[in-house]
C-alpha cells in the first residue's frame, strides 16, 4: 500500500524546500497536469485534450511520476479494456494554492493571459 510519501533521498539535491518541490513538480508539464485535474479532467484522453498539447509519452511519464510521489491517485473506472481516472490526493490538492499564486502573478504581469473561471472563484 502506498502512503503518499516520497522516499526522501529519491530526489533531494539539497535540503531546500523550493529545490525539492521543483524536483517533484517544477518541469514544463507537471503543474499543467495538476491544473487540469483541479479543473475536472480525470482521464488520459481528457488530459491529452488540453490546449498545450502535451505529448502522449510525456503525459504517461508525468502521471506515473506524480502518482509515485503521492500527488495523484489512480483508480480503474473501466475493466475491459482497463482504463484509469486520476484524482489529486490531499498532498496534490494542496498544490492548488501554488497554482493560484501563478494565476495571480501571471494575470498581473503577463499581458494577454486569461484566468480560468474556477481560479477566478478561488481568488475571491
Amino acid at each position: 500500500m502506498k502512503t503518499g510519501k516520497t522516499k526522501p533521498d529519491t530526489f533531494r539535491r539539497s535540503p531546500c524546500p523550493v529545490a525539492n518541490t521543483l524536483d517533484l513538480v517544477g518541469d514544463q508539464w507537471s503543474l499543467l497536469v495538476i491544473r487540469d485535474i483541479l479543473h475536472g479532467k480525470h482521464t488520459y484522453g481528457e488530459l491529452l485534450d488540453s490546449p498545450e498539447k502535451i505529448p502522449t509519452s510525456t503525459l504517461a511519464d508525468r502521471l506515473k511520476r506524480l502518482e509515485n510521489a503521492g500527488i495523484l491517485v489512480k483508480a480503474a473506472y473501466q475493466e475491459h479494456p482497463i482504463r484509469y481516472a486520476y484524482s489529486l490526493s490531499a498532498k496534490g490538492a494542496a498544490l492548488g494554492e501554488i497554482l493560484l499564486a501563478f494565476v495571480n502573478w501571471g494575470t498581473k504581469y503577463i499581458p494577454g493571459t486569461q484566468t480560468l473561471k474556477s481560479f477566478e472563484e478561488g481568488r475571491n
